[in-house]
């Protein structure tokens, strides 16, 4: 996955409606590791343009502090009110931090979105492709291939089981993460997982997340704070994991060899990358905590 060494923390991403900065604004203070206000899904077609007046200066807001990052959930970009979202943040003047693009269908979708970040000059700005239609999932690995500005991409389960006439449990769509892990490995991409619906159901969504991790995911998004704890626990390096990384490092280090010898067992470089990025993650936890 992303910044082996220095990796961003997307443990939890936590959707909050267009319509509601003030949601936006408290999330910031919470748990999640980025927050994403919302103009697609969680805003009625009647209110997008009042929705759009609101997120974006709230997108840019410093007063709102937080130390979650920021993102945006813009409509489709095939859609008008996709296209007016992303010259609205064009003429914001602001450099948005992340942009999520939802109904992706082809590397094209992106490279057409990219080109007019590049021609407002954010060069900062980081693309989020969301894989939750049939083409999408297709098409996975092109599109996670399509722009530098990509370094994540959101498992859109709730979409893609309705596409399929799937239930939207583990089982159905068992396939279909597997396609979106391999994509965003393959891409060395973070990859987050569509949100429970039920937020009642911990003893579910923590399950959900377990499976998740235990496949691939780096993260998995939200939909109500309290969904936060059990989520930012799952995807966190645990105890035994971190002391594993450390004698893995410590045993690579002293290997002369591209492979090291731990407990009777040969380590190569595959798994010393993967907790080079466990112990990194750790810290970060760590130094944020503290």
């Amino acid at each position: 996955m992303t910044q082996e060494n220095d990796p961003v923390l997307r443990r939890s991403l936590l959707f909050t409606p267009g319509l509601r900065t003030d949601r936006f604004a408290k999330a910031l203070q919470g748990d999640a590791d980025m927050v994403c206000i919302d103009l697609e899904d969680g805003v009625a077609p009647d209110f997008k343009t009042e929705a759009r007046d609101k997120a974006i200066p709230a997108l840019h807001d410093p007063a709102l502090g937080g130390s979650a990052a920021r993102a945006i959930r813009i409509n489709p970009i095939k859609t008008r009110d996709g296209m007016r979202d992303l010259l609205a943040l064009g003429d914001a003047g602001t450099t948005p931090p992340a942009i999520l693009l939802p109904k992706v269908e082809s590397p094209e979708d992106v490279r057409w979105a990219a080109e007019l970040l590049d021609e407002t000059g954010y060069d900062t700005t980081k693309l989020m492709v969301i894989i939750e239609t049939g083409r999408a999932l297709e098409a996975a690995l092109e599109i996670a291939a399509a722009s530098p500005r990509i370094d994540t991409l959101l498992f859109g389960g709730a979409d893609l089981s309705a596409e399929f006439g799937a239930t939207l449990d583990w089982e159905a769509l068992h396939y279909a993460r597997g396609r979106a892990v391999h994509a965003a490995s393959s891409a060395g991409l973070d990859l987050i997982d569509v949100p429970s619906l039920d937020i009642k159901d911990e003893d579910g969504l923590r399950r959900e997340a377990r499976l998740a991790q235990r496949m691939g995911f780096t993260g998995k998004a939200a939909i109500h704070p309290i969904q936060l704890p059990p989520i930012n626990e799952v995807f966190s390096p645990d105890a035994e994991t971190v002391e594993f990384a450390r004698r893995v490092l410590a045993a690579y280090e002293e290997s002369d060899a591209g492979v090291a010898l731990l407990d009777g067992k040969v380590v190569e470089m595959p798994v010393v990358r993967a907790m080079r990025r466990a112990l990194a993650i750790h810290e970060k936890i760590f130094d944020g905590a503290s």
